[in-house]
């Protein structure tokens, strides 16, 4: 029987069948296998040709960008302003990707020579990165672009040489065959092998690709929940795969009392919006807030609540996030020693409506279920008096994505005796600012410790692309067998020549 897949606008609830149906077995089998014949035709062709591709899927989605702004909006309920500016993101970061393809310093080439070493006469060695194979990209809900179909995963798979299968998110079907389709025109441009970028719908065609012999790897974000069932997939596979999962993240926020001296409203101003921005569903919103007791804590908890309620009822993404944020407000406001400053669980607006929240609660009553995620418009503040009642409330928080700092010069001794503490707990440290809004570049990391991720790498910036990358190494191999990256003569990227850097030319 044919599944029909449906799709809901946000802003108002309203359900409506689409023409989208659920994957078959059959369809299956010919996505997977059209990837499988893809990946040796792309790895057999050149860097410049990678890029290109990468270029054109780029110019694709530029192309429809209206169709596809339009599309998203109604799936989602985020505005235009921004799914224009995560389309924007979208394409740089496919540009991107194919300026380090060209540049090449992502193969890690390196060369020793046959010769003599202190340990006696030695074979020549050369090694440097080969993509994986077939790529399986589970998007996120909250960016129907950079985190989805066309988004960071499926960029740096592609960078790295490797076909990608993407599974649509049941949240923005139409956006993510809309996005599926502006690639898939990308890739005929330049030629591409018909398995270059494929696209499953539904759930259990989703798992059961996972599961297939021929899926190399596994990008996924989303919840911890979905990323476990997807990881006992993979562990009753015959041969185990890696799984990048970007999953859940509190992102505790450190103020200082010098801080809020030289600038409180500034800094409640800047939480606010880093809270309610996109209805407060940004992996790297701040859900936590540790604020000084007193009479500057007070001010600075009365202009939070002010900054915020200026601040619009935000629509969260579907009912699932919409449950998901109910329950967790109520526990958070169950919990003990919790007041609420603004906000109330039971209020309601149209379709999946949320209107900002603000909870306090003194450190010394933090308990991990005080410091859950929610995700939606929603802080906590935790009023502490020093540095003891400080440390143990922080040691409730989960690891995370980022932890940020509002911290004064006269505060660097303080800081740099914390900092041992913060660089363990998370993978980005954000000084006077805050974490949400992620630079795509050469420097990022996008990463931290469990449960934000089960990974040591980023999923944002060039260096992504190590995820679908496997070391090889050529010993004693005459020149024709070796990539031309590894050939004496080539000096077209960056290498390392019998421990010496040697630049490209």
């Amino acid at each position: 029987m044919t599944q029909i897949l449906t799709t809901t606008d946000p802003r108002t609830g309203a359900r409506s069948d689409t023409d989208i149906t659920a994957t078959t077995d059959a369809e299956l089998d010919d996505i997977v296998a059209a990837a499988a014949a893809a990946a040796a035709d792309i790895a057999g062709r050149g860097r410049d040709w990678r890029a290109g591709l990468l270029e054109a899927m780029a110019d694709e989605l530029e192309a429809d960008r209206a169709g596809l702004v339009e599309t998203a909006a109604s799936e989602t309920g985020l505005t235009d302003a921004r799914l224009n500016g995560e389309l924007t993101r979208t394409t740089y970061q496919l540009r991107l990707f194919a300026e380090a393809v060209r540049e090449g310093s992502f193969l890690e080439a390196a060369i020793d020579h046959a010769g003599d070493t202190p340990m006696g006469a030695q074979p020549d060695v050369r090694r440097m990165l080969l993509p994986l194979g077939p790529v399986a990209v589970f998007g996120s809900s909250n960016f129907p672009f950079a985190f989805s179909v066309p988004g960071g995963d499926t960029a740096s798979a592609l960078a790295a040489g490797n076909p990608v299968i993407a599974k649509a998110h049941s949240a923005h079907l139409l956006t993510s065959r809309a996005s599926y389709r502006a690639l898939r025109r990308g890739a005929e441009k330049v030629g591409a092998p018909a398995g270059t970028i494929g696209i499953v719908y539904g759930q259990q065609p989703g798992a059961r690709l996972v599961a297939r012999a021929e899926i190399a790897a596994v990008g996924f974000t989303g919840s911890l929940g979905a990323a476990s069932r997807l990881m006992e997939i993979i562990a009753e596979r015959d041969t185990p795969i890696p799984f990048y999962g970007e999953l859940q993240s509190v992102n505790p926020l450190l103020i200082t009392a010098a801080a809020l001296e030289a600038r409180s409203a500034e800094i409640a101003s800047g939480l606010a919006v880093s809270v309610t921005g996109s209805a407060g569903q940004l992996c790297t919103k701040p859900g936590v807030a540790f604020v000084p007791a007193g009479e500057a804590g007070e001010r600075f908890a009365a202009d939070v609540v002010a900054a915020m309620t200026g601040v619009d009822a935000g629509v969260l993404l579907n009912d699932r996030v919409l449950s998901s944020f109910r329950e967790a407000e109520k526990e958070l406001e169950a919990a003990p020693g919790v007041t609420s400053l603004l906000g109330s669980p039971d209020a309601a607006g149209d379709g999946f409506t949320v209107a900002p929240r603000v909870l306090r609660v003194d450190a010394g009553d933090v308990t991990p279920a005080h410091t859950a995620e929610a995700f939606g418009p929603l802080v906590l503040l935790v009023t502490y008096r020093d540095d003891a009642e400080l440390e143990r409330a922080l040691a409730a928080v989960p690891d995370s994505l980022t932890v940020s700092t509002h911290a004064e010069p006269s505060d660097l001794a303080w800081l740099q005796g914390m900092l041992p503490t913060l660089e363990k707990r998370a993978g980005r440290l954000v000084y006077n600012g805050f974490p949400t809004g992620v630079r795509v570049g050469w420097a990022q990391h996008h990463g931290g410790p469990w449960p934000a991720t089960n990974t040591i790498h980023t999923s944002v910036g060039i260096t992504a692309i190590r995820r679908f990358l496997r070391p090889f190494a050529w010993q004693n191999a005459p020149e024709g067998l070796l990539p031309e990256e590894l050939r004496d003569g080539y000096r077209g990227v960056p290498r390392r020549v019998d421990g010496a850097l040697e630049p490209a030319q």
